[in-house]
């Protein structure tokens, strides 16, 4: 209950002040007395640039972009028309137009008349409007982003986003090999360039995406495993997150423990796919030689071992706290979930 009660917290929190509380007070509290920046009245005396140093080390806490995100159009929106609430904040819709303007946009873009509309889309806080000039981008040119806008945002299903995303890949690959003999001719040109790859490894990433969701697991991890090789120094999409994904849907374990000795690195920032990740193995580790009895925290499923040749019926408990589905449970442990029913009459 106690837990139940933070979380709640937590999302109040978030919802009305797009921060995270428990971030807040661990950056402006907790960090001075772990060793960070001191506030105390004793460094008073500092000079101007010290000072300025320590509050630029404070605001240093990011959001961590998060490359498992789902479709606004065919997932987000699929959970508006079924509960009527909005599941993404501003704060949210914030951060995507960011990462959006970034990835999709350059400097050259008012050269072209559908770039230049793409521009204002992507700054565009009114869904509609955005997708109405995606549609306006596409009848002057085949625009890769605007079909990229299309299947994020107006596409109802994962298949049509699919669809959309292969006809933005077409535009997409065209745009790339163009710029890319260009790209040494100049900083104009080489920032088109970089754009250009950002939007083509984009797309790719969600085609792999919508693969996966599709049910192809083993194409999308493929495609995954083919645009890391092709580019394998544009980290800032974090696609091994999707690759350790699709590889927990497999139940690669091999190949996830293969990725994450790669990418779990300690001098590098922890994702939560990562240690989420690492705690699986570690909990399906545990799982072959510790059977744990009175299980209590998924009634009324039991697990049904898929280990061993006997095949033992055991009950499966994590400690509290740790509040997995039963997808990741089975990933964890290795074994299918049968209801107490099903179990009875078998």
């Amino acid at each position: 209950m106690f837990s139940k009660g933070i979380q709640m917290f937590e999302w109040w929190y978030f919802r009305k002040y797009g921060t995270s509380f428990i971030e807040q007070v661990s950056v402006s509290h907790l960090r001075p007395l772990l060793g960070g920046v001191d506030n105390s009245p004793s460094n008073s005396n500092t000079s101007n640039g010290d000072s300025d140093s320590n509050r630029q080390s404070v605001s240093e806490c990011k959001v961590w972009r998060n490359p498992l995100n789902l479709f606004r159009g065919a997932e987000y929106n699929r959970y508006t028309w079924v509960t009527g609430r909005e599941p993404l904040t501003y704060y949210d819709m914030n951060l995507s137009a960011q990462d959006h303007q970034t990835f999709f946009t350059c400097d050259t873009d008012h050269l072209r008349p559908a770039d230049a509309i793409m521009q204002k889309a992507w700054r565009e806080r009114n869904p509609q409007a955005r997708i109405s000039a995606a549609h306006e981008a596409l009848e002057l040119n085949e625009c890769a982003t605007a079909y990229i806008l299309l299947a994020e945002e107006e596409a109802t299903t994962i298949v049509e986003a699919e669809k959309l995303f292969k006809q933005a890949l077409k535009a997409g690959e065209g745009c790339y090999r163009r710029s890319q003999q260009l790209q040494h001719h100049g900083t104009q040109y080489e920032a088109q360039h970089r754009r250009d790859t950002n939007v083509l490894v984009y797309i790719k990433r969600r085609l792999a995406m919508c693969a996966r969701k599709l049910g192809r697991t083993r194409e999308a991890v493929k495609m995954m495993r083919d645009l890391m090789k092709e580019f394998p120094l544009l980290s800032m999409f974090n696609i091994h997150e999707n690759l350790l994904e699709a590889l927990l849907e497999l139940q690669a374990y091999a190949d996830v423990q293969a990725v994450l000795a790669k990418y779990d690195d300690i001098s590098l920032p922890k994702s939560a796919t990562i240690c989420y990740t690492a705690a699986l193995l570690k909990a399906r580790a545990v799982s072959r030689t510790n059977v744990v009895t009175n299980c209590n925290i998924f009634p009324p499923y039991t697990a049904y071992s898929s280990l061993g040749r006997a095949g033992l019926r055991f009950l499966t408990a994590f400690p509290c706290g740790v509040c997995l589905p039963s997808t990741a449970m089975e990933l964890a442990v290795g074994c299918e979930i049968f209801s107490q029913r099903q179990l009875q009459e078998g």
